[in-house]
């Protein structure tokens, strides 16, 4: 059985964005040479997340409202872990969204279902951000 290891790095310009990272995912998949095996997916930030859903713009605009809803960022105040910082709902965000994929690898491919797609969810973003990606297999 091989390994590989491989960070993607993110900057959002925004607070919260949605970044579909599939094709940073399926390159470092070709760069190991894994034909058969498991992908796991990563955010390596309490206030990002990776998540498996449809590239659809509109349900990326859902996503923000309803987690809104769930974790209002402001008033800042409402919640205790503010003080230092002020992300207390990012961290509730990524709670709801979770904090990784795993995907299994056959042929050489992410064997995903049908509009299955890899996304970076960030959530106090607008600062350096890592992903990791991690194939075992053959």
């Amino acid at each position: 059985m091989r390994s590989y290891r491989k960070e993607l790095h993110f900057h959002t310009k925004t607070r919260r964005a949605y970044v579909n990272i599939t094709p940073q995912v399926e390159a470092a998949l070709a760069e190991s040479g894994i034909r058969e095996g498991l992908c796991l997916v990563n955010a390596m930030n309490i206030t990002a997340s990776v998540f498996i859903n449809d590239n659809e713009s509109g349900l990326h605009r859902d996503f923000e409202r309803w987690l809104e809803k769930l974790a209002p960022e402001k008033p800042y105040e409402q919640y205790d872990h503010n003080g230092y910082e002020d992300n207390a709902d990012a961290h509730l965000k990524r709670s709801v969204m979770g904090r990784e994929v795993v995907a299994a690898v056959t042929g050489g491919r992410l064997d995903f279902g049908t509009w299955e797609q890899i996304f970076y969810g960030e959530f106090d973003g607008m600062r350096d951000k890592r992903v990791l990606v991690k194939i075992i297999g053959e």
